[in-house]
This record gives structure tokens, sequence and C-alpha cells, in this order.
């Protein structure tokens, strides 16, 4: 996981103010391919690489986001964002803000720093994980309660479907906000009923990195789920 110290301190020097910090974890998927976006059953487990997004207020009605991974920001005023993402990092952090505004959260201005450590396009989730880091950060500096963590998931997924433009299923976003240590999550996707599988002491999940890269905007998923 990245440094959530070491986070705080870029985000302390860029934009004078101490943040809050929050994390969400990328994901194995065990059992279940292609079936959570078909209303069928999936078996994911949180992994130990994930998303932190430090955010803190600002008073001058903008959204900056700043990315460490690719040494970027990007700013906006809230009411003059963009209505669609346009391919790059920026548009997963803007699109849950930009979708929890459209669900009537009052999402304030702020400045959010972002720093994960989930390989990119390799399966593991990099894209959900920033989702619901945002979602949690966004939602902490509304003024109405959160809403629960299946809600949570859908919007995230929302953001990734109309904003992204990535037309994925309900169970990255799901896993990153349910995901328990020691445990897999079977979900039912039509229901969304899950309950947590304890993952037996003497068993390890072994992630290969196979260095095929993948989109799921646009492209063979997309055409797949069509």
């Amino acid at each position: 996981m990245p440094d959530s110290q070491r986070l705080r301190q870029i985000h302390a020097e860029r934009f004078g103010a101490a943040p809050s910090v929050f994390l969400a974890p990328g994901r194995v998927n065990l059992i279940g391919e292609h079936t959570d976006y078909a209303g069928g059953f999936v078996m994911p487990a949180a992994i130990d690489f994930g998303t932190l997004v430090g955010i803190s207020p600002r008073d001058d009605g903008r959204i900056v986001v700043w990315s460490e991974n690719y040494q970027e920001e990007i700013s906006h005023t809230l009411d003059g964002m963009p209505a669609k993402g346009n391919g790059q990092w920026s548009a997963y952090p803007l699109g849950v803000v930009w979708i929890l505004r459209q669900a009537g959260y009052a999402v304030g201005p702020s400045s959010l720093s972002i720093e994960g450590d989930v390989p990119l396009g390799a399966g593991l989730s990099s894209s959900a994980s920033i989702e619901v880091a945002t979602a949690l950060a966004a939602l902490s500096q509304a003024s109405q309660a959160a809403p629960a963590r299946e809600e949570i998931a859908k919007l995230c997924q929302r953001a990734e479907n109309l904003y992204v433009g990535a037309s994925c299923g309900i169970m990255d976003q799901f896993i990153a906000c349910n995901g328990a240590e020691e445990h897999a999550l079977l979900l039912d996707c039509r229901s969304l009923e899950y309950r947590l599988a304890p993952i037996p002491k003497h068993v390890s999940l072994v992630i290969a990195n196979t260095m095929v890269k993948h989109s799921i905007a646009g492209g063979e998923y997309t055409t797949r789920r069509a």
C-alpha cells in the first residue's frame, strides 16, 4: 500500500492544508468472469495494493486534483466541470465528483492528492480503487450523511459507465467498498446480497503479472458485453 504519511506531506506542501486521507484496495477475482454485468455470481478478494486519496477544502469554488503517479495536476471550477471524461487518468476522480453532484450530494470545492500502487491495466481494478477512495474523500466534504457502502459502489460504477465510458459491472467497486482482510466476498450481482468467506490460514493468494495490458473503456470488453 502507498504510505499515507508521505501523501499527507505531499498534500500539505502542495496545497498548504492538512488532508484527511482515504484508502480503497484493488482486487483479484477468484470465481466469475463476465458474470457481474450479466447478473451472476462472483467471488473477488481485496488485495494489499490500493489507492490513497487525500482531501482538504478550498474556498475558490474549484476542484483541483494532483496525481503523484502521473506528476500532473488538473483544475476545474465545480460548476464548470466537463460532462464527460477525456480518456485520461483525471476522468476517474472527476467522474466520481460529477456523479455525486448529479445524485444530489453537496460536494464542495476541494484539493485532492492521489497515489496508488495497483498496477495499471493488469486486471486488478486500479480504476475502481481510485473511484471508491475518491468517493469516500469527496463525501467526507459533503454536508449530508454519506450513503451506505452498497450505494457508494453503485455511484462509482455509474461514474465509470457514464463519465469514463467504460461499461463495467458492479464487482470491482463493490469489493473495493466491502472487502475485508483475510476474506473473499461472494456477491450475487442481481440482488447485491453478499457474504464474506474466510480464506483459510494455510492458503495464500498469488497474483502473477503477465504484463498483458487491457482496457475496459472500448475494445473487446465492450464488444463482448454488447
